[in-house]
């Protein structure tokens, strides 16, 4: 088993951060930029990944009373995975991914999966950024 966590802080509530992350419409604007979401009937979506062309039987939960969001493949049981905000106080949260394989199969890599993940933090963050700046103006 691969594990892989990575945390990024980005200046809004936590609530912001939440809402943003768990938009399951727009997931694609902040995932690494090779995996596409369509959700089907919630928690059931399917993933299709660029790398290697397929498409992914997954489940996807939103735990809003947890600020944390859950995810991991459906028939295989081979990748799961978590995301969770926190505040830390000054209108900044704490945003933390963690990824666990259990196929090596599902697992590209240690340095390609860091890199995944800090790239869509820091797009979390964008979009975080963008559409605050669209509900306050």
């Amino acid at each position: 088993m691969t594990e892989c966590e990575r945390s990024h802080t980005i200046p809004a509530q936590p609530e912001q951060v939440f809402e943003e992350a768990s938009d399951v419409g727009r997931l694609d604007s902040w995932l690494p930029e090779a995996l596409h979401v369509d959700a089907g009937d919630l928690p059931a979506v399917t993933v299709h990944e660029d790398r290697t062309d397929e498409d992914t039987a997954a489940l996807f939960r939103a735990r809003r009373d947890q600020m944390r969001l859950e995810w991991g493949t459906r028939d295989q049981g081979s990748y799961t995975g978590w995301l969770q905000v926190a505040g830390i106080g000054s209108g900044a949260s704490e945003v933390t991914v963690h990824l666990s394989f259990f196929d090596d199969s599902h697992d590209p890599g240690e340095e390609t999966v860091r890199d995944a993940l800090d790239s869509s933090l820091r797009r979390l963050e964008e979009q975080v950024r963008l559409h605050g700046d669209t509900a306050s103006g």
